[in-house]
């Protein structure tokens, strides 16, 4: 330690651990250190030492407000409380705020398809994470919603499509398709190799029409290829 940081330790010592005799006939023994201690205890007692609000700019401001004062939009302010209770307070303030969009946005969705994308042995422990990605996109001038979604196991080489008519009254041809790299980028690659096959690390829309996919060589090797290609939708 620097002679800088054995004086700020001297001065704070000196500044806050001295003795409180008007708390003493409280339980145990108070020093100023404990008003930050107070505020972190999970009680919903009152604090031993509330904070001097007196010249605080924001108190201030809001007394001579009478618009703000009485403000819905103000989280009320409790000073003789720690912040394990205010936390509790706007829990439930923010809890109450949710509650009705969710009732109204979970009584609004319904299902408007089902498939089925892969089975696996009910015998398994655990359920192997088969799939990956998924990237979401809206086409508003088409009215479609997409879904990039990748399959590992046994199609590692393939990226998903699923599309769907934002009017889910309305259905749409080729609702999911595959799209299949292997090794089709080989020509442009390396002209001498008949084995490199590629899968896909990651997958968004660049818009509407077109979508960027990363490509990774499959093979056990270091060194591997990555590419990146834009794909036409079309």
């Amino acid at each position: 330690m620097t002679q800088k940081d054995i004086t700020f330790v001297a001065d704070f010592l000196t500044e806050h651990f001295n003795e409180a005799p008007e708390l003493y006939n409280r339980k145990g023994k108070y020093f100023n250190v404990e008003r930050v201690g107070q505020y972190l205890k999970d009680e919903d007692d009152d604090l031993v030492s509330p904070p001097n609000t007196e010249g605080n700019q924001w108190f201030n401001f809001l007394k001579d407000s009478s618009h703000l004062k009485e403000s819905p939009l103000l989280f009320p302010y409790y000073p003789e409380k720690s912040l394990h209770f205010v936390k509790r307070q706007m829990e439930g303030v923010i809890d109450q705020c949710l509650q009705k969009p969710a009732d109204v946005i979970g009584k609004s969705v319904r299902q408007a398809a089902c498939m089925s994308l892969y089975k696996i042995s009910q015998s398994e422990d655990s359920t192997p994470q088969l799939f990956k990605l998924p990237f979401l996109w809206n086409d508003k001038t088409s009215n479609l919603h997409y879904v990039l979604f990748t399959m590992l196991e046994n199609s590692i080489s393939k990226i998903h499509i699923l599309r769907r008519h934002t009017d889910t009254s309305r259905s749409v041809s080729n609702g999911i398709l595959a799209v299949e790299f292997g090794n089709f980028l080989n020509n442009s690659i390396n002209e001498s190799s008949d084995s490199r096959c590629y899968s896909c690390l990651d997958a968004h829309f660049y818009d509407d029409e077109t979508v960027t996919v990363v490509l990774k060589e499959s093979v056990q090797q270091e060194g591997k290829e990555r590419v990146l290609a834009q794909l036409p939708l079309s």
